[in-house]
């Protein structure tokens, strides 16, 4: 399967199935003439993939640098990006040169970063290997690392020239990752495809139709200035804070966001209309995954309220807030305070 992103001065596709791995050579090659490149991947991806993906792109003209690095959340900083971008210059690489990301997310926001900024940006593409990079993180070109204060402060927008999402990837995947990666999806189903809730038997499709989804708002709204890729946050203001608040590590990506899911649904109910039927179907399709409906204890109101301070999702002191009016109509809002948000995360430890 083949899914455009239809953007005005880079399109670019997003292929979709079993067995792309082996093709990647021959596909990148179709894009960018076979050069140098760093393959970038990190400790749990690189002994699985890599051997492979770096067969595929020599066998097609690639050079290949492979670099590793630690994974996990905290390797999406400053430091391991300046790290990745001397070792490039060690290894030869150039402004002629490219990049190929292969990992999830973490991996994708990282090495695109360092992508757009190596010798002031060279081409990369993406190879995802979990299903929130396949669905979400690895398509629209956002690219960045975290600083302290807050998760993905510091990034460019930098498009990859392909995306390879071999769904093969994520049978190697533990439960836990696994079940992250429906956060997205969801989040998906209740601002684009309600429908999408009871179509998850076939996980090519889906990722599929994801990506679907995310292509068509990322080419209506690039650079998130009209406000319509802005609604791709639902569930991410809070969840972004539960994530920066808790240290990052302890809740997977998804894991926050479903956290925040909840809340934002339970806001949509009391500020935008949404039927109680239909947040109540969106939480349990969030029990089916196992993602976490309710914060520990120890994790203070105040810390989240803090981080969400810093998130790029307030202008101005004043929070854009993402509701559902109804299954598929999601709105930003103005009209949720402070005191809401802390509230509801509160009735998250219930």
């Amino acid at each position: 399967m083949i899914v455009p992103v239809p953007l005005k001065d880079c399109p670019y596709d997003v292929h979709v199935g079993p067995g792309l791995l082996d093709q990647l050579g021959s596909l990148a090659a179709s894009v960018v003439k076979p050069r140098r490149c760093a393959l970038i991947t990190d400790s749990n991806v690189a002994p699985l993939y890599a051997g492979q993906v770096e067969k595929s792109l020599s066998d097609a003209g690639f050079q290949v640098t492979i670099l590793v690095s630690p994974a996990g959340e905290k390797s999406k900083s400053m430091e391991k990006a300046s790290a990745l971008c001397d070792r490039m210059i060690s290894a030869g690489l150039d402004r002629s040169s490219c990049l190929v990301a292969l990992g999830g997310g973490v991996v994708g926001d990282l090495a695109g970063f360092v992508s757009a900024i190596y010798y002031r940006g060279i081409p990369f593409i993406q190879i995802p290997t979990t299903i929130v990079a396949q669905v979400d993180s690895s398509v629209g070109g956002k690219t960045g690392v975290n600083a302290p204060g807050g998760k993905n402060l510091i990034g460019a927008f930098h498009q990859p020239l392909l995306v390879i999402a071999d769904t093969d990837t994520l049978s190697t995947l533990p439960e836990r990752e696994f079940n992250e990666g429906f956060a997205e999806i969801i989040k998906h189903a209740a601002i684009r495809d309600f429908e999408m809730l009871d179509a998850f038997d076939d996980l090519p499709a889906l990722v599929a139709r994801n990506v679907a989804i995310k292509a068509a708002i990322v080419a209506e709204d690039e650079f998130e200035t009209k406000g319509v890729r802005a609604l791709l946050n639902f569930g991410h203001t809070i969840g972004h804070g539960i994530e920066n608040a808790a240290g990052y590590g302890r809740f997977l990506h998804g894991e926050a966001i479903a956290l925040g899911l909840v809340a934002a649904c339970r806001l949509s109910v009391e500020k935008a209309g949404l039927a109680q039927s239909d947040c109540d179907k969106i939480l349990a399709t969030l029990a089916r995954y196992k993602l976490p409906l309710s914060l520990p204890p120890d994790i203070p109101v105040e810390k989240i309220l803090a981080a969400l301070q810093k998130d790029k999702k307030f202008q101005a002191g004043t929070v854009r807030f993402v509701l559902l009016r109804s299954p598929g109509d999601a709105i930003v809002s103005s009209d949720v305070t402070e005191s809401d948000i802390a509230r509801q995360i509160e009735a998250l430890r219930d």
